[in-house]
Parts: C-alpha cells; sequence; structure tokens
C-alpha cells in the first residue's frame, strides 16, 4: 500500500518559494531586456498582451450580442405570425367580386 502524505507546504516556505520564484522572473526579464532586441521583444509582449486584453473583452460582448439577436429573431417571429393571422381575417372579411 502506498503511504499518504502531507504534500502542503507550511505557509511560510509557501511564501518564500512565490517571492524566489518572482525574483527568478524578474532576473530572468532584466537578463532578456539587456540581450540584443530584447527590449523590442518585450515591447512586443506586453504590445500582445494588451490586444488580447481587448479581444477578450470584445468576446465577452458577444454573448450579449447574441442574447439581444435571438430576442429581436423571437419578436420577429410573433410580429410575422400577427401579421399572417390579420392578413387572413381580413381577406376572409372582404367581398368577393
Amino acid at each position: 500500500m502506498a503511504s499518504t502524505q502531507n504534500t502542503e507546504a507550511p505557509k511560510g516556505q509557501e511564501k518564500d518559494l512565490v517571492a524566489r520564484l518572482a525574483d527568478a522572473g524578474e532576473d530572468a526579464l532584466a537578463k532578456f531586456a539587456e540581450l540584443p532586441g530584447g527590449t523590442r521583444a518585450l515591447n512586443a509582449f506586453n504590445d500582445l498582451r494588451t490586444r488580447v486584453d481587448d479581444m477578450s473583452r470584445k468576446v465577452r460582448g458577444i454573448d450579449e450580442l447574441e442574447a439581444r439577436v435571438v430576442k429581436l429573431e423571437k419578436q420577429v417571429a410573433e410580429l410575422k405570425r400577427a401579421s399572417k393571422s390579420t392578413s387572413r381575417s381580413t381577406s376572409a372579411r372582404k367581398p368577393a367580386a
């Protein structure tokens, strides 16, 4: 049988790990920026992040638009049914010549 171990790290060690990862990430970005063309690449990544954020906002708006379209389609269908029943009743009332 496999022994069960508590894999959760104490809070102090968890914070230490997160701090170490953050420091390593900052160091990596600094070294990357020092490379030839690194600053341009970082700027491109930041621009890409901005564009993705804009696109995600627009995509979230699509759901609202789809709901509005469904509502309008139902209204149009109701109006068509109402106009068909009205035109049938008025044509039945008119005397044939």
